[in-house]
């Protein structure tokens, strides 16, 4: 089965101002930030607010992302984590299916 190379994905999504208060909340919940940070094996972590669904491999975006988010992606600095997806479902976002947030390491 040869691979089809997608040459337009669109990942612009919107989010329910409740659904994102949500969301946020849980993405910066101390015991979930504690958990990443102890498998990065750094101290803490930030939560950027910056989302981004994952798009198909494309010419155009050969890691997975948008291109205006792969500078995180090449960036010490920052971690990329997928959004849990009880997270997603109890903040109730459904389109979507996945979401990946922008964490900054604090050194």
């Amino acid at each position: 089965m040869p691979l089809k190379i997608v040459q337009n994905f669109d990942s612009s999504f919107t989010l329910d101002p409740q659904a994102q208060e949500t969301l946020f909340k849980l993405l910066t919940n101390e015991n979930f930030l504690a958990q990443i940070s102890h498998q990065l094996q750094s101290e803490k972590l930030e939560f950027t607010e910056l989302l981004f669904q994952p798009v198909p491999y494309s010419l155009t975006t050969p890691k997975g992302m948008p291109a205006e988010f792969e500078k995180y992606h090449e960036s010490d600095d920052y971690v990329i984590v997928n959004v849990p997806p009880n997270f997603m479902f109890n903040a109730k976002i459904f389109k979507p299916s996945r979401l990946c947030a922008i964490y900054r390491k604090i050194r």
